[in-house]
């Protein structure tokens, strides 16, 4: 007699398109077309990719706090980090080529928009003194740095189980042709953006 063998439960994968992407597509793409006065789709503005960085300098001295990072970066990003390397030695922090000291992710396609999605409408809003991204933080070629002080504002991270504060960094990568053309297009995303001249 054959064995019976027990039913696999089927993986909910989730249906329809991120609601940032829709946001993007039905909204902020012909916002911008106009504005930049272009018919291809293709030459407006959008999102390439996020990348999400943690540096933990103290993993030098004790490892768990690194495996801790690893742990709230794949709570955030719903991605497995990689662990960043330690590209040169320097003797005055104890540190030796190649030593685990960070982690990152990049993320693409759908967990990107579902990120920044979370970013904007609930990371940002529970930053303490939250005042507005800064409007100049650009690198010349369109993408865009931030900076958070502490991992708890996301939602999904338990202060109970990371103690610790930690920061990361977030780039937006985008395929905007200029700082300005960004601007205008992350500020049709939602992104907080201080209005230029504000403190």
């Amino acid at each position: 007699m054959a064995k019976k063998t027990k039913a696999e439960p089927a993986t909910m994968a989730p249906t329809g398109a991120p609601r940032m992407l829709e946001h993007y597509v039905t909204t902020v793409r012909p916002q911008l077309a106009k504005a930049l006065g272009r018919d291809n789709p293709h030459a407006i503005p959008k999102l390439e990719k996020i990348v999400v960085n943690m540096g933990v300098g103290v993993a030098v001295t004790e490892k768990k706090y690194l495996e801790e990072a690893l742990g709230a970066l794949t709570q955030v990003t719903g991605q497995k980090p990689i662990a960043t390397l330690s590209k040169a030695a320097v003797a005055g922090f104890k540190l030796r080529e190649n030593l685990p000291i960070g982690c990152k992710v990049t993320l693409r396609g759908r967990r990107m928009y579902e990120f920044l999605d979370r970013l904007v409408s609930l990371a940002l809003p529970r930053v303490r003194d939250f005042r507005g991204l800064s409007s100049t933080a650009f690198d010349g070629n369109g993408n865009y740095s931030l900076g958070l002080s502490e991992q708890m504002v996301f939602p999904e991270i338990n202060p109970d189980k990371y103690t610790r504060p930690q920061g990361m960094n977030i780039t937006l990568v985008t395929t905007a042709r200029s700082d300005d053309e960004a601007r205008e297009f992350l500020r049709a995303m939602g992104m907080p953006l201080k209005k230029d001249g504000e403190a």
